[in-house]
């Protein structure tokens, strides 16, 4: 089911095994959200596979490559930046840097039984909002998104140790998960952030050891790496090309940088993909 007004858009679906294609039709500017709610679900973005267990949602942008999924049963929420942009609202839902627009991977929470209620009234109102007409209803669908989106964040918060830190900890750590999403490419360095959020990096590394083993470079550096592997998959550019993206002018140091998190060099990684191709 869609809705559209203009360019505003918003789309539910009930997900299953003949329909599950539309998954993959992303258009700019999407945001997406798939809650499995049959036993299981397995999804590859970006080459790196999910399985995904009953009751678990998983948050996706329009920057994530679905490359497959098989599905039994789940249901899907998609809305476009002008239908509600949660970078720009993101007083209301706090989920900018946490679902959507993090460095810190895909983000996927697991509904527990005492909430399961909470979203299941949701997605019914959501669903029978859609069928309606009048004046009101957009103001309504956005009210019922945020809603779910608001549901999610608690959650997220509470699985990734944010619920340890008081309210403007948990922001600057949200801040600077977006603002390597936002500058990855031309900032390597902690102390570019650190300045960004009026803190100093010794103070952001402090703070991100009372709720992860993850520092703040390896934030950073793994936001890199997510970016390198996509070029690398998916698009046509050379390793020199990707590595000028990147921030790096030697090509050099920016081979050192890959094949000292994956292993192998970028060269040597994208043979690896292609093998299969030419056997």
């Amino acid at each position: 089911m869609v809705f559209e007004n203009s360019n505003e858009i918003l789309s539910l679906y009930e997900l299953n095994p003949g329909n599950s294609h539309i998954v993959q039709n992303v258009r700019e500017t999407d945001m997406t959200f798939i809650w499995n709610v049959a036993d299981r679900m397995n999804i590859t973005i970006d080459k790196v596979p999910f399985q995904l267990g009953k009751n678990q949602i998983i948050f996706l942008t329009e920057f994530h490559r679905i490359d497959s999924i098989e599905i039994e049963s789940a249901r899907m929420v998609r809305f476009n930046q002008p239908f509600y942009c949660v970078v720009n609202h993101d007083n209301e839902v706090g989920s900018k840097g946490l679902l959507f627009f993090g460095a810190a991977g895909v983000p996927i929470i697991s509904i527990d039984e005492s909430r399961v209620r909470d979203f299941e009234l949701s997605w019914e109102i959501f669903w029978s909002e859609m069928h309606k007409a009048d004046i009101l209803q957009q103001d309504m669908l956005q009210a019922l998104l945020k809603r779910m989106l608001i549901l999610s964040v608690r959650i997220l918060r509470q699985s990734n140790n944010l619920g340890k830190l008081d309210k403007t900890q948990g922001e600057i750590v949200r801040e600077f998960n977006y603002l390597v999403d936002k500058h990855f490419a031309t900032h390597h360095d902690v102390a570019f952030y650190a300045s960004q959020l009026n803190k100093s990096p010794k103070t952001l590394s402090n703070l991100f050891s009372l709720v992860s083993s993850r520092t703040p470079l390896n934030i950073i550096h793994d936001r890199i790496m997510i970016h390198a592997r996509r070029q690398i998959n998916y698009s046509n550019l050379s390793i020199k090309e990707i590595a000028y993206e990147l921030g790096y002018d030697d090509i050099q140091t920016f081979s050192r940088f890959f094949k000292s998190k994956e292993g192998v060099s970028p060269g040597h990684y994208r043979e690896k993909l292609e093998q299969p191709l030419l056997q």
